[in-house]
């Protein structure tokens, strides 16, 4: 009997939810599997033959030690999504890689830890007028990401602060516009499976102010199902094109990006003159909302009995 895990973090050791129901759709499957917390020290990893990332959402501030954890799976079972993916996908400065290979993303600003920025710099680099956010390069579940008014004086520097707190622990920051359209229209998040298309949800809008912490390991989301246009399904197709062409391209020689991914999700919004931008190609440890498509529990237990024969 094929033994998987599917790993999660020590705040969700049952799984969230959206990905409890996949235990049973696994073992009906003829499947043993079980939700196994990624840095539990008594694990024996090469006891599974395939380990599915899930919901280990307490990652982004230990990226180097979940590194090396998926590492050190990789060489004892099969991982997915792979190590190569891992590492690529768990640090956003992919999103400037897909840029300057010709996908287009929401526009943003890299500040960098070693430029040691002052208060005065950051002002400078913030956007002149409208809204625009700040967030870490490595994060996950929108943790440490807040939204401010360019032209007020008070968010200016509340921005300024959060800034200064997410650089003077090393961790670079993203400064990015806020477009208008994740409030009228919203952020749409198109779901792949085994590199087909399987569902798409709106999610709400999540940023009405600054950072204020979170009490656990993500920001609840509000989602609801939709029915994605075909340009909106060939943009994401395109993005998911592009990062395989970049991970395979790679420098290192990465030779084991698979083909297709076992799971992938595109995050697009609208642009000021309605065209979909990328915010986010989620390939680590998205949530799939697989409740909100019909079929889709089906669709990746399937995909996940298939990697693991």
């Amino acid at each position: 009997m094929t033994r998987i895990a599917l790993a999660t973090c020590s705040a969700l050791p049952d799984l969230h939810p959206d990905d409890a129901p996949l235990l049973g759709a696994l073992t009906s499957r003829g499947h043993a599997v079980d939700a196994v917390v990624w840095d539990d020290p008594t694990v024996d990893w090469s006891a599974f033959d395939l380990v599915v990332i899930r919901s280990t959402w307490d990652y982004a501030q230990r990226r180097t030690e979940f590194l090396t954890w998926a590492a050190r799976v990789e060489e004892v079972s099969a991982l997915a999504n792979p190590y190569a993916v891992v590492r690529w996908n768990s640090d956003k400065h992919y999103l400037h890689e897909l840029e300057e290979a010709g996908v287009p993303i929401v526009p943003t600003m890299w500040l960098e830890p070693e430029r040691h920025l002052s208060s005065r710099a950051l002002h400078t680099r913030f956007p002149a007028n409208g809204d625009f956010v700040i967030k870490p390069a490595v994060s996950a579940g929108s943790v440490d990401t807040g939204r401010y008014t360019a032209i007020d004086a008070g968010s200016r520097g509340l921005a300024i602060q959060h800034a200064r707190r997410l650089l003077g622990a090393d961790r670079t920051v993203m400064v990015q516009r806020y477009l208008n359209s994740v409030d009228t229209v919203g952020e749409r998040a198109h779901i792949f499976l085994s590199g087909e298309y399987s569902h798409s949800v709106l999610k709400g809008a999540m940023l009405d102010g600054p950072d204020v912490g979170v009490d656990g390991v993500y920001k609840e989301e509000r989602m609801s199902r939709i029915v994605a246009s075909d340009d909106e399904i060939e943009a994401s197709r395109h993005v998911i094109r592009t990062a395989r062409r970049l991970l395979t391209e790679s420098a290192d020689g990465v030779e084991d990006v698979p083909k297709p991914f076992l799971y992938a999700r595109v995050d697009l919004v609208s642009s000021d003159d309605g065209a979909p931008v990328l915010m986010e190609l989620e390939m680590v440890e998205p949530s799939l909302f697989t409740a909100l498509g019909d079929g889709a529990l089906d669709r990746f237990a399937d995909a996940i009995a298939t990697r693991a024969s």
